[in-house]
């Protein structure tokens, strides 16, 4: 292994930011790298943030009314797996887009400049193609879902176009980002219901706090060389004030959260759903561990906490999971 770990690391075909020793280097041909890397099929953390309000989403909204034949208070393995497998293509899909629009700055950050636009291991059209093949797969998955849910997939295209372009013109490029990958907690409830609703509107509005304030620690690993090449970002204007700044937008987070199971009805027919506040409060802990352990001048350890949010998500989605295993373990009284 630490000749297989010596031996990546020297080559011109890695990207300096990505792990040296995972499954991409270990398993697939190396042609098929470059295009790995920008679909980032190396840094799974990605499509696990951008698959996590889908999933709380879609475990939130069959526990809107008292579990019966129709509807379990589980949310559908089906689903799940859709959710996953769009998550994936859709990511990869969106950093490969980005990649196109952010070349020549990627091209002076020195984070960045190994990646496979900058680098020419990759052209422009062969990224465009493989951008194409993996918004098809995102589109054959949408197409598994009812015609509301097809339409609002379809809508959220806008946030992802608009998201590259933010770091040039607005300090909040963070926010961008929060509308596009927070927008899988409108999804999951229309895939359910074939509606929205307020529930999974505020699941939405906190899941943008959220991702406001993870991406937020990830940018303080740039912001020398953003400073250099005149990129914007929530960590070059909160600066020092970044712990105050995520306690706000955590609070809010969770905040939002409580309100939107609240919203649910979750319970309302008899089953009690403290479960789920439960992993709301343990959710909360986690965050707190995160500002209270913030070092913004370490980028190794601004990376640790960033990836630490996908803890943030399994806490929440086994929280409501166990709310509804909870609720169809408790007898249901009434006609």
């Amino acid at each position: 292994m630490a000749n297989l770990k010596s031996s990546l690391a020297e080559t011109s075909d890695r990207v300096t930011d990505a792990p040296v020793y995972n499954w991409v280097y270990r398993m697939l041909p190396r042609a098929i790298w470059p295009y790995a890397q920008l679909a980032r099929w190396d840094r799974p953390i990605g499509w696990q943030l951008l698959l996590w309000p889908c999933w709380w989403s879609a475990a939130l909204a069959p526990q809107a009314v008292a579990p019966s034949a129709v509807h379990t208070g589980l949310p559908s393995l089906w689903n799940l797996l859709l959710f996953l497998i769009g998550a994936i293509a859709m990511r990869g899909a969106g950093c490969t887009y980005n990649d196109l629009v952010d070349q020549d700055i990627d091209d002076k950050v020195a984070r960045t400049r190994s990646r496979p636009l900058p680098s020419g291991r990759v052209s422009r059209l062969q990224a465009k193609l493989f951008l194409v093949a993996q918004a098809l797969v995102g589109f054959l998955v949408l197409i598994q879902f009812n015609p509301f849910a097809v339409l609002l997939g379809i809508l959220s295209l806008a946030t992802v176009a608009i998201y590259p372009f933010l770091k040039r013109v607005t300090d909040w490029p963070q926010l961008g980002l929060g509308l596009a990958f927070s927008y899988g907690a409108l999804m999951g409830w229309a895939v359910h219901w074939g509606s929205l609703a307020l529930a999974p509107v505020l699941l939405y509005a906190g899941a943008i706090l959220w991702t406001i304030g993870y991406d937020t620690i990830y940018a303080h690993q740039d912001k020398e060389d953003d400073a250099l090449v005149g990129v914007r970002s929530t960590a070059r204007l909160f600066g020092n004030r970044t712990r105050e700044a995520l306690a706000i937008l955590y609070l809010g987070t969770i905040a939002l959260f409580f309100a939107a199971f609240a919203a649910s009805g979750m319970g309302a027919a008899g089953g009690p759903s403290w479960p789920a506040y439960a992993g709301l409060a343990i959710g909360a802990v986690q965050m707190i561990w995160q500002i209270s352990s913030l070092d913004i001048d370490d980028p190794d350890q601004c990376l640790a906490l960033f990836k630490s949010n996908t803890v943030f998500g399994w806490i929440i989605f086994f929280g409501l999971i166990f709310s509804a295993l909870w609720s169809l373990s408790m007898p249901v009284y009434g006609g």
